[in-house]
């Protein structure tokens, strides 16, 4: 665990941004069915963007596991 203020506030700001693209992956999913019914472009440019939002998500979330940040408690 953060053993100074500073470290405290970093790790905060990071779980905060891991939250924000743990929802933005998450919307974007959600994005790929409302694409379905406007044709396979449309759906393949949905699924990119998911991809990107799911990779930002998991790049976070390695940095936390690395602080030995725990996200389920």
């Amino acid at each position: 665990m953060p053993t100074t203020p500073q470290q405290a506030a970093q790790h905060a700001e990071l779980i905060a941004t891991f939250r924000r693209a743990e929802a933005e992956a998450a919307h974007k999913f959600g994005l790929i069915k409302a694409a379905a019914a406007k044709g396979p472009k449309a759906i393949q440019m949905a699924v990119e963007t998911a991809d990107k939002a799911a990779k930002r998500r998991d790049a976070y979330a390695k940095k936390l596991a690395a602080l030995k940040v725990d996200l389920k408690g």
